[in-house]
């Protein structure tokens, strides 16, 4: 993404938050760097899910260990 597009949709994810907490009364929460982390490992394995189902493979999890 190029940095006018990242910076209009920084703009918006803020001006949603204070929209969303100044029509809902509520205050801000930050959920935290573990938060994020995790949502983010989720969206990467439904990526390589997504990815591998278009390529005809099928991923099942393993359990490990350790």
């Amino acid at each position: 993404m190029d940095k006018p597009s990242a910076n209009t949709a920084v703009a918006h994810k803020l001006a949603r938050m204070v929209y969303f907490m100044l029509t809902r009364g509520e205050d801000f929460v930050d959920q935290g760097q573990q938060r994020y982390e995790e949502q983010q490992h989720q969206r990467s394995i439904a990526a390589l899910k997504r990815r591998a189902k278009d390529l005809g493979f099928v991923i099942s999890p393993v359990a490990t260990t350790v």
